[in-house]
C-alpha cells in the first residue's frame, strides 16, 4: 500500500472513531430526538388517517344518495308501466342500471376506505405503544447518565487534594458553628433578661400580687360568673 493510501486509511479510521465518540457522548440526546421524530410522524399519520376517514364518510353519503335515486327511478318506471309507457319505462330502467353500477363502484370504494382506516388505526396504536416504551427508556437513560456524571464528579472531587467538595464541607461546618454560637448568645441574653431585666421585675411583682397581671385571672372569673348569672335571669 502506498503512503497516500495509508494516510487515507488513517483519516477514515480517525473519522470513524471521532463519529463514534460523538454518538456515544450524545447517545441519550440522539435517542430522544429520534423518539421525538417518531412522535411527529405519528401526528402526521393521524392527519392522513383523518383524510381517509373523511373520504369514507363521503363515499357512504354518496351511496345513500345513489340508493335514493334508484328508489325514485324505480317508482317512475312503475308509474310509466301503469300508464302503458313501456318505452319510457325502458329508458328509466337503463338509467337505473347506470345508477346501480355507480352504487357498486361506491360500495367498493367505501369498503376499501374502511379497510385502510382499520389498518391505519391498528398501525398508529401499535406505533404509539412502542413510542411510549421508547420514551420511558429515554428517561431512564437520561437519569442513569445524570447519576453517572454526578457520581464521577463526586469521585473526582473527593479524590483530588483541596477539592471543591472538601472546601464546601468546611464552609458548611463553619456556618453551623456560627449558627450555634448565635443561638447560644440569644439563649444567654434571654437568661440574663429573666434574671436582671424587665421580665425579671415583672415576674417578681406578679408573684407578690402586685400589678395588673396579678389579679387578671380573678377578674376574668368574675366576668364569666356575672355573664352566667345574667343568662340565668333572662331564661327565668
Amino acid at each position: 500500500m502506498s503512503v497516500i493510501g495509508k494516510i487515507v486509511t488513517l483519516l477514515r479510521g480517525s473519522a470513524r472513531e471521532l463519529g463514534d465518540s460523538i454518538v456515544d457522548a450524545n447517545g441519550a440526546r440522539i435517542y430522544e430526538q429520534e423518539v421525538l421524530d417518531a412522535r411527529n410522524a405519528i401526528v402526521k399519520a393521524k392527519g392522513e388517517l383523518a383524510g381517509v376517514m373523511a373520504k369514507e364518510m363521503q363515499s357512504a353519503r354518496e351511496m345513500e344518495r345513489v340508493r335514493a335515486e334508484i328508489e325514485r327511478l324505480e317508482k317512475l318506471a312503475i308509474e310509466a308501466l301503469d300508464k302503458e309507457k313501456a318505452d319510457l319505462a325502458e329508458e328509466v330502467a337503463a338509467k337505473i342500471a347506470e345508477q346501480e353500477a355507480e352504487l357498486e363502484a361506491q360500495t367498493q370504494s367505501h369498503a376499501n376506505y374502511a379497510l385502510q382506516v382499520g389498518r391505519l388505526k391498528d398501525l398508529i396504536k401499535t406505533s404509539e405503544a412502542r413510542i411510549r416504551e421508547h420514551e420511558r427508556e429515554v428517561q431512564i437513560a437520561k437519569t442513569t447518565e445524570s447519576v453517572y456524571k454526578a457520581t464521577q464528579a463526586i469521585s473526582e472531587n473527593i479524590g483530588s487534594s483541596g477539592s471543591k467538595l472538601v472546601s464546601a464541607r468546611e464552609s458548611l461546618e463553619r456556618i453551623k458553628k456560627r449558627h450555634e454560637d448565635l443561638a447560644d448568645r440569644m439563649t444567654a441574653a434571654e437568661t440574663l433578661d429573666k434574671e436582671f431585666g424587665t421580665k425579671a421585675l415583672e415576674a417578681k411583682l406578679a408573684e407578690a400580687g402586685i400589678g395588673e397581671d396579678s389579679h387578671r385571672k380573678e377578674k376574668v372569673m368574675e366576668r364569666i360568673r356575672a355573664r352566667r348569672e345574667a343568662t340565668a335571669e333572662v331564661k327565668a
